[in-house]
């Protein structure tokens, strides 16, 4: 379907006080040029920016999100799936608001990793992956060895891990949760069954976060996939806050809010 992206320039305020993401500013300039070269020959997406609200940067450069703050309190409850070996995100948003963070990560390295940091109480980790029905998958490791992400997108040429997923709606019953303030999802290529999943219910997160991935490295996901996704949720009430300068990180708000 056809969306009608309308672009605004939201007041950008960073936590780290800046108005931008922290980072080198000739290395974002080097990606906006790439995500517009891939604009312009048809390999990435034209969506804009589509309502204007306060919204602040947290984490690193690598690892960071567009948020809008005034959304968020000490009792929000924040999900986070796919943390992968940079939690400066959750810990950034954790020292912000006070808040509990349930991150989400099944991958071995991963939960080895965490293990060995010194989180606060406030940053529960679950090592459970998420799909659009409960049981278990086969989680198969990046073709780059130096890589962290896992993804349960079929690969013929390396041996997979079975892992436990569940629902969001599974994981909400089992956390005693019924409502999400913030929900992030960077999942190597699920997001799109998982989406599906959250728009065939009535839960309606306040702020969603989701990167896409697309291409010959996630199983044949193509742009259209990523076009139909993002319409979806649009069509269910959801506008974009924030794009990451790579065009990969797209951060939405419920219109109710």
């Amino acid at each position: 379907m056809k969306t009608n992206l309308r672009s605004e320039s939201p007041s950008d305020t960073a936590v780290t006080g800046a108005r931008r993401p922290p980072g080198r500013t000739h290395l974002r300039l080097v990606r906006r040029a790439r995500t517009a070269v891939k604009r312009l020959t048809g390999r990435e997406c034209w969506h804009r920016v589509q309502v204007k609200r306060p919204r602040e940067f947290h984490g690193t450069e690598y690892g960071g999100w567009w948020v809008c703050p005034d959304l968020l309190s000490e009792t929000s409850v924040v999900y986070s799936f796919g943390v992968g070996e940079d939690v400066s995100f959750d810990l950034s948003i954790v020292r912000r608001f006070g808040l509990r963070v349930f991150a989400f990560d099944p991958t071995p390295r991963v939960i080895e990793w965490i293990a060995r940091q010194r989180v606060p109480e406030r940053f529960t980790f679950v090592p459970v992956g998420l799909a659009a029905a409960d049981g278990t998958r086969r989680f198969f490791p990046p073709a780059n060895p130096a890589d962290v992400s896992h993804s349960i997108l079929p690969r013929s040429d390396v041996q997979p891990t079975e892992i436990v997923v569940r629902r969001l709606s599974t994981i909400l019953a089992e956390q005693g949760h019924t409502t999400l303030d913030l929900l992030k999802i960077d999942i190597e290529g699920a997001e799109y069954e998982v989406l599906d999943d959250l728009l065939a219910s009535s839960l309606r997160p306040t702020q969603l976060l989701v990167e896409f991935h697309h291409g010959a490295a996630y199983g044949g996901l193509t742009l259209d996939d990523k076009r139909r996704a993002v319409g979806n949720l649009v069509a269910a009430g959801y506008r974009i806050v924030a794009i990451s300068d790579i065009g990969m990180e797209y951060s939405f708000v419920h219109e109710r809010t």
